[in-house]
């Protein structure tokens, strides 16, 4: 497992948020040279991070490729293109691969094996998109360091432990080394918008690690109406916590609607604090938003019968469940 170096001290101001870009300039163009960079692009806090640093460093040599792999949040991959594509004119490429991710994930309920085969096909997209442009040599990616942590005895992330071991492209990876708060105050410092620096974090592998267990395409859809719900309703509240979303697993039981046995899934919401991602607090939901919540859900959500809160802190449960 790589190592923070010793001579990275905790970014907290501007100042050395600024030194670090300043040096991770002059490290991108020396690992790039004059070759194009591919990054994949989610949207998410780090990617649009170092989408920013690649931009600066290397310019038009950057192409944006934003894969919708079908786990993707409701109204993200319109919403990237909005941002990046229109506002932004960053070189963009949407690549819809859903039914592609969804085909070679059927029926796998490991989450490991979930997650090593999102990181496989994300490979395999970015190889055949790379072929349609001339000098890419590099992938670049939004790894930061609690990935790392995490990939040594606990789960593979995708952009980590589940890259194939014949990866073709040589990794262009600047914040890998940093923490969650450290990225959001290197964003600030690059200008970024405020909503996109101090968006909540989605992992890699989106809501596949959201569906637990084999992932089928009526609960992945009742699960991305869920998760709309709960952000939409916690969004709310004055004080939003760091994360929140909705878990939604392959269990079902017994409900009534309409005066009839209803068998239905469980929605299970989760929000927690935390600073580095490596611990995390459970945060207190309000009952008055966790009754709309429930609320909204049973009646908005075909095949979800049952709404439930995970308060459990990190340690002993991981942030996500997969």
């Amino acid at each position: 497992m790589e190592k923070r170096p010793s001579s990275l001290k905790r970014i907290t101001t501007k100042k050395q948020a600024q030194k670090f870009i300043d040096e991770q300039v002059l490290a991108i163009q020396k690992q790039v040279g004059k070759d194009k960079v591919l990054l994949a692009l989610s949207g998410g806090v780090d990617s649009s991070v170092v989408a920013a640093l690649l931009n600066k460093a290397i310019g038009k040599q950057l192409v944006c490729v934003h894969v919708n792999h079908g786990l993707l949040r409701k109204g993200e991959p319109e919403q990237v293109i909005k941002v990046f594509k229109k506002e932004m004119k960053a070189n963009l490429v949407y690549v819809d691969a859903t039914d592609r991710f969804l085909d070679k994930l059927k029926g796998v309920k490991d989450p490991e094996r979930k997650r090593k085969i999102i990181g496989k096909t994300f490979i395999d997209v970015f190889a055949e998109e790379a072929k349609k442009q001339e000098g890419v040599k590099y992938l670049a990616q939004g790894t930061i360091y609690p990935d790392i942590l995490e990939s040594k005895g606990v789960k593979a992330h995708h952009n980590v432990g589940g890259l194939p071991k014949g990866l073709k492209f040589e990794l262009v990876e600047p914040v890998k080394f940093l923490y969650k708060d450290e990225v959001r105050v290197v964003g600030d410092t690059l200008g970024l918008p405020k909503n996109m620096v101090y968006r909540q974090p989605f992992p890699g592998p989106g809501l596949g690690v959201r569906c637990v267990g084999a992932i089928t395409r009526d609960r992945l859809e009742a699960l991305r109406e869920a998760d709309a719900i709960v952000r939409e309703e916690i969004e709310k509240l004055k004080n939003v916590p760091w994360q929140y979303f909705c878990v939604v697993p392959d269990i079902q039981s017994t409900g009534i609607k309409d005066n009839k046995r209803y068998m239905g899934w469980p929605a299970i919401i989760r929000a927690v604090n935390t600073k580095d991602a490596v611990t995390a607090k459970a945060y207190e939901i309000p009952y008055k938003t966790l009754y709309k919540i429930r609320d909204r859900i049973v009646k908005e959500v075909p095949g979800i019968n049952r709404v439930l809160w995970d308060y459990t802190d990190k340690p002993v449960s991981t942030i996500e469940w997969e």
